[in-house]
């Protein structure tokens, strides 16, 4: 066995000769950055270098990184509770974390069930879908519509909703034949088109699928809120369930705390992950309408949702969850957000009519210059280092989805980049 010598210094990072890492082919990539601290929107690599983060980690550290509140909390929890297997068993932060998400959440959703991953709280949300359709003897409505340039995850079920045209999952373009994907509703045609494909369907669909208001990865694509309300009319009309995807939107991040309440819908099941626990641990959670909670109650023990991650409810993410949802209530996030958006419009604005540009796009705290190919942006990665900003773009996307908190002048460090990486 080998012995740890605490006297020695710890060595520089070495090259990652053992990590196999996410959407990069490992044989032709640069080397990756090692990073040794991160504070607020800075990353700091182990040669001195100071990164101001424009992606906010995927953008979950809504808060920016290291918030001493969360970091706080998480330490407190870690003295008495780190985690604990929740059959059977449950604890404060979770039932409190709970609580708290039923509280903020429109309507009746209010029955919350934890995972550990955006990608797993989707997965959980169809099978809750098919299984809610199974308790009732309706055994084959186990099919979805999804929608074009739509992204919910990586895990199998959750890559068969996505639009595998987007460039993660085309390779696996069989893995989705057993659904449907369409066009959003996004005017009266659209609607009666899809409503009738829905009356066609109806005997097999358990529900639809959409990430209300931005699709993310798929390419930061922005619907407007009266395509949800179409999507409710429909559910509404066919009896199918309306699931919502918020993994991406939900806590801030279009303007509002929950993208579906710019719409006035309330899903029948809704998915969140990412921002929930401000970027510092993994925590998911799928949320079912009540209607939908009481299709699982039954004297058979077979009508049980049948699901149970090992890490469901960690304490240690669940208090730092509920530290989070502390500082959304204590602190103007959303006017931080508010802020942000005018920022972006007035500084990515020259950006339009660059050369290679399609278009600039603004949605609350999400600030998008999309070129005419996925070649030109991944172009700009090294340019952007260069600059002292970290600005990752995929396919033909140049994005910002900053902390909330970041600081007027740090913005500015990361659209002028864009900027001057576009006009050369």
């Amino acid at each position: 066995m080998k012995r740890a010598e605490a006297s020695v210094d710890p060595a520089p990072l070495a090259g990652p000769d053992h990590l196999w890492l996410p959407y990069t082919q490992m044989r032709t990539t640069s080397a990756p950055l090692p990073v040794v601290r991160t504070e607020g929107c800075k990353i700091y690599l182990d040669d001195g270098r100071v990164l101001i983060d424009g992606i906010a980690s995927w953008w979950t550290a809504c808060h920016g990184y290291n918030h001493p509140h969360i970091r706080a909390a998480v330490a407190r929890q870690l003295d008495s509770l780190p985690h604990v297997m929740m059959a059977g068993l449950v604890h404060e932060p979770a039932v409190r974390l709970a609580q708290r998400l039923a509280a903020l959440l429109p309507g009746d959703l209010d029955h919350v069930f934890f995972s550990d991953s955006g990608s797993v709280a989707v997965e959980i949300a169809l099978k809750m879908a098919v299984q809610f359709f199974l308790n009732r003897g309706e055994v084959d409505r186990d099919r979805f519509i999804a929608f074009n340039d739509g992204y919910h995850g990586d895990t199998f079920g959750a890559m068969a909703v996505s639009d595998g045209g987007t460039g993660m999952h085309g390779r696996f373009g069989a893995a989705a034949g057993r659904h449907y994907r369409r066009e959003l509703p996004r005017d009266e045609a659209g609607e009666a088109a899809l409503d009738q494909f829905v009356a066609d369907h109806r005997r097999e669909l358990a529900g639809i699928i959409v990430e209300p208001l931005v699709q993310g990865a798929g390419g930061m694509v922005f619907h407007d809120a009266e395509v949800l309300g179409r999507l409710r009319r429909l559910a509404d009309r066919h009896g199918v369930l309306l699931i919502f995807d918020e993994i991406f939107t939900g806590f801030g991040r279009t303007g509002r705390l929950f993208a579906m309440e710019e719409a006035g819908v309330v899903p029948d099941i809704v998915t969140l992950s990412k921002a929930l626990t401000g970027g510092t641990l993994p925590l998911a959670a799928t949320i079912a309408r009540r209607r939908v909670y009481e299709g699982f109650l039954s004297k058979d023990p077979q009508d049980a949702l049948m699901h149970g991650p090992t890490f469901m409810g960690n304490a240690l993410a669940c208090a730092a969850a509920n530290a989070s949802l502390d500082l959304f209530e204590r602190e103007p996030r959303l006017e931080q957000v508010a802020a942000i958006a005018r920022q972006l419009e007035a500084e990515l604005s020259p950006c339009c009519g660059g050369r290679g540009v399609r278009d600039v796009r603004v949605k609350g705290a999400i600030g998008v210059v999309e070129l005419e190919s996925a070649e030109m942006a991944a172009a700009l990665r090294d340019r952007f280092v260069a600059a002292g900003v970290w600005i990752r773009p995929f396919g033909r996307v140049v994005y910002l989805t900053p902390a909330f908190t970041i600081a007027p002048d740090e913005l500015a460090l990361l659209t002028r980049a864009i900027r001057r990486a576009i006009a050369v």
